[in-house]
């Protein structure tokens, strides 16, 4: 799946370059997705997504740190907790603009 989307963004990227109307399509273009981004179930769906992916993410890693945490070195468990201590309950923004709620 991540091939056929790279390949349809190619074939967008290359239209987009390589047609006559230049500006004017790509601007007509830019709009589409805007609106398509600013669809209120784009952005729900994508929000949905989001949250099940860290509920995942988190789930995963109390798998894994039960299973490893006897095997970790006392360094960087201290270094992990010393992290975790430094932004309480992962309430970081990411590069996103976008918190961890």
């Amino acid at each position: 799946m991540r091939y056929r989307l790279t390949f349809v963004a190619g074939l967008v990227l290359g239209y987009v370059l390589g047609t006559r109307a230049g500006r004017e399509r790509y601007e007509q273009l830019k709009k589409s997705a805007r609106q398509v981004a600013q669809n209120p179930a784009v952005r729900n769906t994508a929000e949905t997504a989001a949250h099940q992916g860290r509920h995942i993410a988190g789930r995963a890693y109390h798998v894994v740190s039960v299973k490893v945490q006897d095997h970790v070195p006392e360094s960087v468990t201290q270094r992990v907790r010393s992290l975790r201590d430094r932004h309480p309950n992962g309430a970081v923004e990411d590069d996103w603009g976008t918190s961890n709620t």
